[in-house]
């Protein structure tokens, strides 16, 4: 079986389990065109349709439907024997995907994967962020990485350690000229960067103190729905922001924002790498769990 013919039948699963071309293509590493002239090449060679297609959905055929469940299990089989085989390298090679939240990825961007891509030149991290939580193995990853409370209890997980905590934080421009919030209740007094979440829903500001928890459901001028645009805001006086500390660290370090509530906002859920158990895995894998573990332990 030639690589191609790998490639166009890896091509073929991915459609069927992402329900789209576009998505697909993603995943994939190839543009949508390319690939449906893959798909059309591959549909003409085996004189069937696998797909019907319109400009709003891709769904499989009936003819389809019988390809994907024959060539499913035996493109596993491949895989894990191609994958048992570069288990035997010596030097790690290959690419890892990874799926992370946005801000759990710029926690570990520098401090790890960055080194790990030093010492590993042959490697390649495919890293992929978004805000809702995705099953890894039915989208294709090798890993994953969020807080460890939101590891599926299936998973193998890799605790990295480092302290964390959200942030309130504003310039002190802000600050000099609105006052300073002392508990969270003052938060209704002073102007606020609304956050939205994900699945669209407006972001209520958690605090915790002596096991009183509180939500504050804050208002302002401006709601953002990434944690860097919300950072830049803040440094521009438009409000009090909340986003993770390790985000707005450089800042509160060189005097562009100031932390308040900081006795209101206590450490977070450490993250961790996650993954399903895998046997051989290849030499890029391991190297990267290696890596994983020994920056928990250097915390």
């Amino acid at each position: 079986m030639t690589r191609s013919v790998l490639t166009d039948l890896d091509a073929v699963l991915s459609i069927a389990r992402r329900g789209s071309f576009r998505a697909a293509a993603l995943e994939l590493g190839m543009s949508t065109t390319a690939l449906s002239n893959a798909i059309a090449k591959l549909e003409k060679n085996l004189g069937i349709r696998l797909f019907n297609r319109t400009t709003r959905s891709v769904s499989l055929t009936d003819a389809g439907t019988t390809f994907v469940e024959r060539i499913g299990p035996a493109m596993t089989d491949i895989h894990d024997a191609m994958l048992a085989a570069q288990s035997l390298q010596e030097i790690p090679i290959g690419t890892l995907r990874i799926n992370a939240f946005a801000t759990a990825a710029r926690e570990v961007m520098e401090p790890l994967i960055l080194p790990f891509l030093q010492r590993y030149p042959q490697v390649h991290i495919d890293l992929v962020t978004e805000g809702r939580l995705v099953d890894i193995v039915a989208a294709g990853f090798d890993l994953g990485l969020r807080p460890v409370d939101l590891v599926p209890h299936d998973m193998i997980a890799v605790p990295l350690g480092r302290k964390r905590s959200n942030a309130v934080v504003a310039s002190p421009d802000f600050l000099r000229t609105h006052g300073t919030p002392i508990v969270p209740a003052d938060l209704y007094r002073f102007r606020c960067i609304r956050a939205r979440l994900p699945n669209n829903a407006l972001f209520r500001w958690k605090f915790e103190k002596d096991g009183n928890a509180v939500q504050i459901d804050v208002q302002g001028a401006i709601t953002l729905d990434e944690s860097s645009l919300v950072r830049i805001a803040a440094q521009n006086s438009v409000g009090l922001g909340y986003v993770m500390e390790a985000d707005v660290r450089e800042d509160i370090a060189a005097g562009r924002l100031v932390r308040v509530l900081e006795d209101w906002t206590p450490s977070l859920e450490p993250l961790a790498l996650y993954y399903p158990g895998r046997k051989n895995p290849p030499a890029a894998f391991s190297a990267f769990i290696q890596a994983s573990r020994n920056f928990s332990h250097s915390r």
